[in-house]
Order: structure tokens, then C-alpha cells, then sequence
């Protein structure tokens, strides 16, 4: 799919809507947000819906513009931002697949490519860098509100720079944006270092329940949702816990999961070698090759049983 098409299409539509994964992280908030305030500069209608917004990034600008549900029912373009599998996508009237035309913009290696049109670029360390190199071939004017909410999603997406997916582009990204009087240090603390309480109380209590298993190279823990309810967390506030074990020395894989209405969410983690995605992708999940998700419709110990098991056979 040409970019060219992709300006042609939204050119031509008047009403627009914008969805992202469930659970959004930073650079599903990020993307969402900077793509709206674009559109609505080229004086399109336009809706961004998260039905569950995290409190983490409120200081982004017009973050109190989003939308828990879609207000009209069907809409000229319909855009998903940052989500591999429509089944993820957070659209509580389904509203995208009503819409007229259907545009996927992703990172995912396993992207389903579920859009009548489709933009994915695996290589790319964050979805708001797709979005970023769209606008400069649109040759359309970045403002400083725009980057702020880019560079949250690259920002978060690559650990603070941290992760092998990161490119020279990046960082000429980067560049840019602090040319514009983009404040990344604060975007860095805002985003990844400060936590509420709460986060922290949930943070402790799934490091006291690590284990190491196979001669340490994979790290597993859980939150339930009891725990959830005793810690007034939401999912959004585990952000960050599956990174915890892989941090730690001598460990490939780690392994969180976490109790939702469907059964446990798998996060995983890997530092060299192991592909995670192809892991999730044996639990109809998927994502990156270092990181990636499922959902595992069991008790905790029958899901615990059976990722590990599946882990340890990528195991050196």
C-alpha cells in the first residue's frame, strides 16, 4: 500500500475515527493523539476513542479529548493505530468494520493486515515513528504538540532508547523534535519513571513472587485479579512489571501473567535469542520478536504449565 493512496483516502473523508489495542501503552496513546490533532488541523471531524485512558499519560496535550465510545456509528475512515490483531482493537460498537474504509497502521511483526488498507513496517522500533516518516513524506508541518505526543510513543516503545529496534532514524527523530522545544526529559519521567503508589505496591509484589526457572534463563510471576482489587491497580498500572525479570542477570525469557475476564494475559519478554512472538503466536497472540502477548483462557496454573513449557523449548 502506497502512502500516496493513504493521502488520498483521508483527503477525501470528512468524518473520522481512530481506535488503538486494548490496554493501550504509550505508543498506542501517543500515535492516537498525535494523529487526531493532525486531522483536525486538515479540518476533519474526528473522534479518538480508549475506552480505558491510563492516568500515566494524562499530561499529554488534549488528552481529555478522548473519547470512551465513538459518537456516530459509522464513519468515512476508520484507523487503527499500534494493533497487530483486529481482535485486540479497543472498539466497543465494532464501529471500525462498519466504517467505509478500514486503514491499519502498525509495527507488529504479526500484523493481520485486517485493513482495506494497510501500512506496516516491522522494522520500525514504534508505531509513532511510521507516523512520524508518513507526515514527512506528506511534507506536513509537525508542531510542537504533535512531536510531544511521537516522541511519548517512541520514548516508551523502545524502553527509553534502550532496546535493539532502535535506529539511527530514531534519534534523528529525536533531534528534531528537541529542535522544536520538545521537553524529552520530562516526557521520560512523566511516561517511564514516575509511578502512583499503587504501581508500586503491584511492582513489589510481583518481584517478591518471581521465580527462576530452567537454570534461571526464565523469570515468571503473576498478578490476579483478587491482588488487582486489594491494590486498586487497573491493567494499565502493570505496565512495566514483565520487564522487571528480564532485567535481572543470566535471564532470556520473562514471563508475566496477569487475570483478566477472559482468563490470563501472557506478557513476555526475551534478551537475546528467544523470539517471543512466535511463542504467543502458538496462544493466537503475537507482537515483536523481543516482546510480545496472549491470552491464555485457563486457571493460573494450567496457563503457568503451558507457557513455560512452550518457553523452555527455545531455551539454550
Amino acid at each position: 500500500m502506497t502512502l500516496d493512496t493513504i493521502k488520498e483516502v483521508i483527503e477525501r473523508a470528512k468524518n473520522i475515527v481512530i481506535f488503538t489495542h486494548e490496554n493501550p501503552d504509550g505508543d498506542a496513546i501517543g500515535s492516537t493523539i498525535a494523529t487526531y490533532l493532525v486531522l483536525k488541523e486538515m479540518g476533519k471531524n474526528v473522534d479518538m476513542v480508549i475506552p480505558v485512558f491510563p492516568s500515566t499519560f494524562k499530561f499529554l496535550p488534549h488528552a481529555d479529548e478522548v473519547l470512551e465510545k465513538p459518537s456516530l456509528e459509522k464513519y468515512d475512515l476508520a484507523i487503527a493505530l499500534d494493533c497487530a490483531d483486529i481482535k485486540r482493537l479497543d472498539d466497543p460498537t465494532e464501529t471500525y468494520l462498519k466504517s467505509e474504509t478500514r486503514l491499519n497502521i502498525d509495527h507488529h511483526t504479526s500484523n493481520g493486515m485486517f485493513g482495506d488498507l494497510n501500512f506496516v513496517n516491522p522494522v520500525a522500533p514504534a508505531c509513532a515513528q511510521i507516523i512520524t516518516t508518513m507526515l514527512e513524506y506528506f511534507k506536513t508541518d509537525i508542531s510542537q504538540e504533535v512531536a510531544t505526543c511521537l516522541i511519548t510513543g517512541i520514548v516508551t516503545d523502545t524502553g527509553g532508547f534502550r532496546y535493539e529496534g532502535v535506529t539511527s532514524e530514531t534519534f534523528e527523530i529525536a533531534s528534531e523534535f528537541l529542535g522544536k522545544g520538545v521537553k524529552i526529559s520530562k516526557i521520560y519521567k512523566e511516561s517511564l519513571n514516575n509511578i502512583s503508589k499503587e504501581k508500586f505496591e503491584a511492582r513489589k509484589l510481583a518481584m517478591n513472587r518471581i521465580e527462576f526457572i530452567a537454570n534461571g534463563k526464565i523469570a515468571y510471576t503473576y498478578m490476579t485479579k483478587e491482588d488487582m482489587k486489594k491494590l486498586n491497580v487497573i491493567q494499565s498500572d502493570l505496565d512495566g512489571i514483565v520487564e522487571i525479570g528480564r532485567d535481572v542477570e543470566g535471564v532470556e525469557v520473562s514471563i508475566f501473567l496477569y487475570e483478566t475476564d477472559k482468563g490470563y494475559k501472557g506478557s513476555l519478554r526475551s534478551n537475546d535469542y528467544v523470539n517471543v512472538s512466535d511463542i504467543c503466536l502458538l496462544f493466537n497472540g503475537g507482537g515483536h520478536i523481543r516482546a510480545a502477548g496472549c491470552t491464555l483462557p485457563y486457571s493460573l496454573e494450567e496457563a503457568k504449565e503451558r507457557v513455560i513449557t512452550q518457553v523452555k523449548r527455545f531455551i539454550k
